[in-house]
């Protein structure tokens, strides 16, 4: 059977650096930071991590109606907002498509938090007759690929992916393969996530992963930088539109670039800690470049996971030696982190990240990892230092998700050229 090529033809970014693709975009090359004091947990409950890329201004009513916005949690609202923008990008017109011939892949790594955290408080103050009928549509992580398949009548395969912060990348990735094997035409694929909650910031806290920073929010995420003391929660959402090369090309569509590769596999080590020599994460860089038919050699850019941990980034750096070698030690590769700007998404990091690999295709332009300032002498690759690299060559991109429990995934996104 003769596989479907696969093209990227919409982009949805919602995050604290921006919302849709040319704001997000003009803040990533800028270098803007999203990251800044908390607003929507009571300061009581703040743990010693008082700092996040929090949305201020996030309006879910531009997006949807009343009723929806009050039977949802947020990070169902960035999700149908992500798909709406990216619909609207792609210049598809649905009511024109078999409906079951357009799917979703859609998720997220937490859920509904903030809707756990006030239920609960209902249940304990006002006692269990008293909780919203709604409460577990609100929480349940698949209620993102739901509502953006009830919004969009899209009745194609429809799946949602939970591993952890490489869910969205999964979903790309697992859209990838669903039109690739002929069972749709078009896919919304991404992730969206809600994780600024009382909880989840004192339990990130608790264990020490995030950064305590707080003085000096916007310098807080420092991906591979000697002084970086842990990673910085961001919320939002990504969806992008993919669709068959044969149908993107049949309605005259744009295409932002191709889909040629999916790497995927499993640590089997910690459930926490990623393993020290990367080797997972090299295996599905290595797993990638396979599939999409290309050597170490031809990559341009990397989107690295870089969180800003101590122990992941330096893990990430001897994976990518082990693919890359000489290309990538002679600082002929060019990585960044746009986590330094966009804080980290969790579920919805790895397809944000693939918007910032798309445009650097598009546009020619290596994004900065910004509060680069001193160099980890452990992580010793070229990871475009606070100012991007503009009129780059750019052809092909690879976006690396990790996530907690051993999960790994590399995309690979190649310019077009019929």
């Amino acid at each position: 059977m003769t596989k479907e090529r696969v093209v990227v033809t919409g982009l949805g970014p919602i995050s604290a650096v921006g919302t849709g693709k040319d704001e997000f975009w003009e803040g990533i090359v800028s270098g803007r930071s999203g990251v800044k004091l908390v607003q929507r947990i009571p300061e009581k409950l703040r743990p010693s991590c008082k700092i996040a890329a929090e949305m201020y201004d996030f309006d879910p009513s531009k997006y949807m109606d009343h009723k929806a916005v009050k039977r949802t949690d947020r990070f169902i609202q960035f999700a149908i907002a992500a798909s709406k923008l990216a619909v609207a990008d792609s210049k598809l017109d649905l009511s024109k498509e078999d409906p079951e011939r357009v799917g979703v892949a859609v998720g997220s790594a937490a859920g509904g938090f903030q809707s756990i955290e006030d239920q609960f408080h209902v249940l304990m103050d006002k006692g269990p007759d008293r909780c919203s009928p709604f409460t577990v549509p609100m929480l349940i992580v698949n209620m993102t690929a739901g509502w953006v398949s009830m919004l969009h009548n899209a009745k194609g395969p429809n799946t949602c992916t939970v591993t952890a912060c490489a869910t969205s990348a999964h979903s790309i990735g697992d859209a990838y393969r669903i039109i690739e094997r002929g069972e749709a035409d078009i896919m919304f694929a991404g992730g969206s996530e809600a994780p600024i909650a009382a909880l989840v910031m004192a339990g990130f806290a608790s264990a020490r992963t995030l950064s305590t920073r707080n003085g000096e929010p916007e310098k807080a995420s420092r991906p591979f930088d000697k002084t970086r003391d842990g990673f910085v929660m961001g919320e939002g959402g990504a969806v992008l539109m993919l669709e068959s090369l044969s149908h993107a090309i049949a309605r005259g569509a744009h295409i932002y670039a191709e889909i040629t590769g999916f790497g995927s596999t499993g640590d089997a080590f910690d459930i926490v800690q990623p393993c020290a020599d990367g080797s997972g994460a090299a295996r599905a860089m290595k797993i990638a470049l396979k599939q999409s038919g290309i050597t170490p050699e031809e990559v341009d850019y990397i989107n690295a996971h870089g969180t800003s941990t101590p122990l992941g980034d330096k893990a990430e750096t001897k994976a990518i030696k082990t693919v890359f070698g000489e290309h990538a030690t002679s600082h002929k590769l060019a990585i960044s982190s746009s986590k330094s700007m966009t804080g980290h998404l969790l579920g919805a990091a790895g397809a944000i990240e693939a918007i910032v690999c798309i445009m650097a295709i598009q546009d020619n332009i290596i994004p900065p990892t910004i509060n680069l300032n001193e160099p980890d002498p452990d992580c010793d690759l070229n990871y475009t230092p606070n100012t991007a690299v503009r009129n780059a060559k750019v052809d092909i991109a690879m976006s690396n998700s990790f996530g907690f429990g051993g999960h790994n995934c590399s995309l690979i996104f190649k310019r077009y050229k019929g």
